[in-house]
């Protein structure tokens, strides 16, 4: 059994290395959604959607970043081109949405296009005794659940 720098077999982390990039593509497009209705938001409940988009970016930019030291960590190349996005990720790009609440619904499905994601890395990651990526989804599992919840309360 080869095992790489941090003593985990070189064909798990490769393979966990693949579910972080698809995770990585998806949270890319998640923040640029964010940045999408942040910009454009508007009406009577632009103040609270404006800073809560805002927030939410925000979080979404530390993950990217995570997730990417977590794939170099593994040993692989974090995807890094939008091209490459576009091309992983399940979550797609939110044009031209105009209504806030049409937005709040388009985060909460892809929080929990996210949670799949993650909830599906941590399974892998614990077959693989890699702590490192059980630990990092588990955190994202924990905030995401509680975000969707509070977006869910908001859109009824």
């Amino acid at each position: 059994m080869k095992t790489n720098d941090i003593g985990l077999e070189i064909k798990d982390s490769k393979s966990l290395a693949d579910q972080l990039n698809e995770l990585l593509a998806n949270y890319q497009i998640y923040y640029q959604n964010l940045r999408n209705f942040h910009w454009n938001v508007t009406g009577a409940n632009f103040f609270e959607l404006h800073a809560k988009f805002e927030e939410l970016y925000t979080s979404a930019n530390l993950a990217v970043d995570e997730i990417a030291e977590r794939i170099l960590t593994l040993g692989g190349r974090p995807l890094s081109s939008y091209a490459e996005y576009i091309d992983k990720a399940e979550i797609k790009e939110a044009k031209e949405v105009k209504e806030s609440l049409k937005m709040v619904e388009i985060v909460r499905n892809n929080q929990n296009s996210l949670l799949s994601l993650e909830r599906k890395t941590l399974e892998a990651a614990g077959e693989a005794a890699d702590e490192g990526t059980v630990s990092l989804m588990s955190d994202f599992i924990t905030e995401k659940e509680k975000v969707v919840w509070m977006l869910s309360a908001y859109l009824k």
